[in-house]
């Protein structure tokens, strides 16, 4: 039996296919870019089309380098989440673009809800807060404003971007694809009562869903189908989200254990065990995988802008030419210079959740330069992740130590800047895509290689460890220059 696992990795600005071993090395990668639509402001699209196109070259390139499809175990999947895709069941083509999880377009309708009465309800359902971040109320407007949408009736599938590509790779010549959703994923809805596992049919109601349209919910590990498009069949065993793909990578198994993500926005769960947590600080209750039909819970703050900053100020505003040269730049200076960057690009997120504000650049001289605000951008992510370090801690889950990675992490300045800001260490892998690495974990369990999660966390690796070094004096300046700069940004803010 081979032991390698090909984990397809759906992000929000590329998408890869990668190659493990049982061991967690990685031995291939392949990625595409995925363009970014942007066709008013607030509103962000992709084309599913081209999702699965790049998809699928990826894939088939690194099923190469593996030496053929009968070498590989099995396949995971992980994706960027409450990003929503509409498709014709009977010919597979995308219906609308699909609707990617950073577009504010239904601010004003989560408001009305809101301003009606019903989030309580929806929190204690869904362990989420009314916010155009969830996908139900994305549905809910495309059900409305497209009308190619309500024409296909039943031929209407909707999903997010796994249970595309799963109908995609499980299609064949003229059958239909296998249309499921892992529980992660439709955790994210705002349409699942994460309590029992199903779709409820009064969130369902309140959002204008079209019921027939949803997938199956299923686990995140076993075998949900077998893609032939490569050559010999390669069953699919692993599904999840990918922040909880992530936090699964990073082996937080055990109650308390939280993980933060930076990529395109950054992601921290604590793991909570098999009860749903509660929490009074604006913070997200999710489902962190579900086994054998049993469900492990996470509590979760959701921070929308975070590589994606570092992104624009390349591509938009044309200050740095490479992320990479962010380190040296922030190094090169002695501090922030008075300069901070509240980056509500897309509103702020937890513990805010304010979809409305917009980014504010305060504290400018004409002492400073370039190098002043790359490091505002760098510190706002510590700073950020201090404020849900205090929402977590309110909620009664502090944190010991905080395991991090994803892209962005990569920057040795901004670990150790996490780690003298939370006050705490800091742990980063050797191997920072843990998203992939916990697609990969997934898959290995479903196919049968590993016998649970446990067992496959020896993919993990080593560790590296950033301890706090900064004086609390300082720290106590930056965190109120930055609690300045926040409450400008909420106060302009409309309401």
């Amino acid at each position: 039996m081979s032991t390698q696992l090909l984990v397809i990795d759906e992000g929000t600005t590329s998408t890869r296919a990668m190659l493990f071993a049982a061991d967690g090395t990685c031995l291939a990668t392949e990625q595409r870019e995925l363009t970014q639509h942007y066709p008013q402001p607030g509103w962000v699209e992709h084309d599913a089309r081209e999702i699965w196109e790049r998809t699928r070259v990826v894939t088939g390139m690194v099923v190469a380098r593996a030496g053929g499809a009968d070498k590989i175990a099995a396949i995971g999947i992980t994706n960027q989440r409450e990003t929503i895709v509409f498709w014709d069941k009977i010919s597979g083509e995308p219906l609308a673009p699909a609707i990617v999880w950073q577009d504010r377009r239904t601010a004003d309708d989560c408001r009305a809800l809101k301003d009606a009465g019903n989030e309580p309800a929806v929190q204690a359902k869904t362990g989420l807060l009314l916010d155009p971040y969830f996908s139900g109320s994305k549905i809910g407007w495309a059900m409305r404003h497209w009308p190619q949408l309500r024409a296909a009736g039943a031929r209407l599938a909707v999903g997010t971007v796994e249970s595309w590509l799963v109908w995609k790779l499980t299609a064949g010549e003229g059958a239909a694809g296998a249309h499921i959703a892992d529980a992660t994923n439709a955790s994210r809805s705002a349409l699942m009562a994460i309590g029992s596992g199903h779709w409820d049919d009064g969130l369902i109601d309140l959002f204008g869903v079209p019921r027939a349209a949803l997938p199956e919910i299923v686990d995140c590990a076993g075998h949900f189908g077998e893609t032939r498009l490569f050559g010999a069949p390669i069953a699919i065993c692993g599904l999840a989200g990918d922040q909880q793909a992530a936090t699964i990578g990073q082996s937080c198994l055990a109650p308390g254990q939280t993980k933060a993500t930076f990529g395109t926005g950054a992601f921290i769960l604590t793991q909570a065990g098999a009860t749903p947590p509660v929490s009074h600080n604006r913070l997200l209750s999710t489902i962190a995988w579900q086994l054998d039909g049993r469900r492990a819970y996470a509590l979760e703050g959701s921070v929308f802008v975070a590589g994606s900053l570092i992104k624009w100020l390349r591509d938009s505003i044309g200050l740095i030419g490479t992320a990479a040269e962010t380190e040296a730049l922030a190094r090169s200076v002695a501090d922030n210079g008075g300069v901070y960057l509240v980056p509500a690009l897309s509103g702020l997120g937890a513990p805010w959740w304010r979809p409305e504000a917009r980014g504010a650049l305060s504290g400018l001289s004409f002492a400073n330069t370039r190098a002043h605000i790359v490091r505002a951008a760098l510190e706002a992510m510590a700073h950020q992740a201090n404020d849900l370090k205090t929402a977590f801690a309110a909620d009664g889950v502090d944190w010991a130590t905080l395991r991090i990675d994803g892209g962005m992490v990569a920057n040795n300045w901004m670990a150790q800047d996490m780690a003298d800001m939370l006050g705490i260490p800091v742990e980063r892998p050797r191997f920072a895509e843990t998203t992939a690495l916990g697609a990969a974990m997934l898959a290995g369990v479903g196919c049968g290689l590993f016998t649970g999660l446990e067992e496959a966390s020896v993919m993990r690796g080593t560790v590296e460890r950033f301890e706090p070094a900064m004086e609390p004096e300082a720290r106590a300046t930056r965190l109120a220059g930055w609690q300045k700069a926040v409450d400008a940004v909420l106060s302009g803010a409309t309401t």
